[in-house]
């Protein structure tokens, strides 16, 4: 049997790096996106909602596109890692220009975001389709590939922790007179689209394919899709993550709002630490997800150890389990349970760290499953639809947010009669508060037991994975020996 190639510990914090970069964007969209259209921007929730959801539909065409077309290069560089190189200044525009505030009228404003958020997930797929795919490129190592993915979370959340961090406080002190405004939104997207953009030039230049296709594989585009469908082991984490990334959303975008019109920020103590003349909702929100953050890390970490005592699977679905259990135990907290309210997060934060970790990993063998079974390798394929599913299932959870919030009689950013901007009220109705604590506790929690349901079905186990593995080492070792 051929010698692996192991992959160093720079090239794995290279790759990490692109995670890095994605997040600064992904968790942009995924928390600030709604408030910002709704409070900064000035589109109501239901027109939010149903533009999150349109989108989708070109988003079903352009992500297995995106994968085809990346299975189907060849450069120098290989087969994903040019993406990077092109992809990262683009995608920096467009992010600018998605959280640009222009002075329209309520349609024009409508249109802009459309155009705006379609063209910044069009490239955020360009880009990170195939970054997605150089994971199971890299080696053909499962084990190693679970290492990565570890590297590759930690990556993800340290994008987290910045823009996090950055986007909470940064658009008060950039946009002047201590107000996050359309201006403030606008300068601190500008400097994370800067980083991101330098983060993905190192991860292309730091990295290395070194799987590929079987020699003379052909690729009719119509077999490509009729392996992914027969892919059952794709088939069931696809449908795991369109429900866990629509679980995570639900509390993932209504947080701001959670705490900007809900939790107490008055005269309170966090584990016995009085906080001094009472919290603004943004530092309480800060240290609410930042916490999180660093226990989703912790997460990541365990990851390895976890999933060498249960495998991949139960892994996936025992973790993402209790995160459902601990999110619905929100519904029951009151606005001054701070302590209980950060417990229930810390919580769901670690155990959501395996969830993460364990599912592009599992991407990846099923990628080599596909080879396997078929003789054809397909591995950006397999991940743009994995990404199609991922970005579908956060879409319907902000469609929902949109949806629900005005529902329940959320009033955002107005115009008057007399064209005269009206700011959000400082608070919402009682019923408003009820449809975000429901969109922070069992909304959630239903739509998560979905994709455990999912997952319990998923049929590659460690052993199986195992046998994989040693027969396409062997496949691979005969082609060369052939030559």
């Amino acid at each position: 049997m051929p010698a692996i190639e192991k992959i160093s510990i720079k090239e794995k914090l290279g790759f990490a790096l692109g995670d890095t970069a994605c997040n600064l964007y992904f968790v942009t969209f995924m928390t600030f996106m709604p408030i910002f259209y709704t409070d900064i921007f000035g589109v109501s929730a239901a027109a939010m909602g149903t533009m999150f959801l349109v989108t989708k539909i070109w988003d079903a065409v352009n992500d297995p596109m995106m994968g085809v077309l990346a299975d189907r290069s060849n450069t120098r560089w290989g087969k994903y890692r040019p993406f990077l190189l092109y992809g990262s200044l683009p995608l920096a525009i467009a992010g600018v220009l998605t959280f640009t505030t222009p002075d329209l009228t309520d349609s024009g404003k409508l249109i802009y975001a459309y155009i705006t958020y379609t063209l910044v997930m069009m490239l955020y797929t360009l880009v990170n389709v195939p970054y997605a795919a150089l994971m199971g490129v890299m080696t053909p190592d499962t084990k190693d590939r679970t290492t990565i993915s570890s590297f590759r979370f930690v990556g993800v959340f340290a994008g987290q922790l910045i823009a996090l961090t950055a986007v909470t406080k940064l658009p008060k002190y950039l946009g002047g007179e201590g107000v996050a405004n359309a201006k403030g939104y606008q300068i601190t997207i500008i400097l994370l689209s800067i980083l991101a953009a330098i983060l993905l030039y190192i991860t292309f230049f730091s990295t290395k394919e070194r799987v590929h296709p079987p020699k003379g594989q052909r690729n009719p585009i119509g077999q490509d899709i009729k392996d992914l469908i027969g892919n059952a082991p794709w088939l069931m984490i696809g449908i795991a993550t369109f429900f866990q990334l629509f679980f995570v959303s639900l509390p993932g975008g209504v947080r701001t709002y959670y705490f900007k019109y809900f939790v107490s920020n008055g005269d309170v103590a966090l584990f016995g630490i009085h906080l001094k003349n009472g919290w603004s909702e943004d530092n309480l929100l800060l240290a609410y997800m930042v916490s999180g953050t660093l226990c989703t890390i912790l997460g990541v970490i365990a990851t390895k150890f976890i999933s060498r005592i249960f495998g991949k699977a139960f892994t996936y679905w025992g973790s993402l389990l209790v995160a459902i259990i601990v999110t619905a135990l929100n519904y029951f907290l009151k606005n001054d349970d701070l302590n209980l309210i950060f417990v229930i997060n810390l919580v769901r934060s670690f155990v959501v760290g395996p969830v993460s970790a364990m599912q592009w990993a599992m991407y990846a063998d099923c990628a080599d499953y596909n080879e396997w079974k078929t003789g054809r390798r397909s591995t950006a394929l397999i991940m743009a639809a994995s990404l199609f599913a991922l970005k579908f299932g956060l879409a319907i959870g902000a469609a929902v947010i949109g949806w629900a919030l005005e529902a329940y009689g959320y009033v955002g950013k107005t115009i008057g009669a007399d064209g005269v901007e009206i700011p959000a009220p400082e608070t919402q109705s009682p019923e408003a508060i009820k449809g975000i604590i429901m969109l922070m506790s069992l909304i959630p929690a239903i739509i998560g037991l979905f994709a455990v349901g999912a997952m319990v079905l998923y049929p590659l186990s460690t052993k199986k994975m195992s046998e994989i593995e040693d027969d396409l080492m062997a496949r691979r070792k005969q082609e060369e020996e052939s030559q």
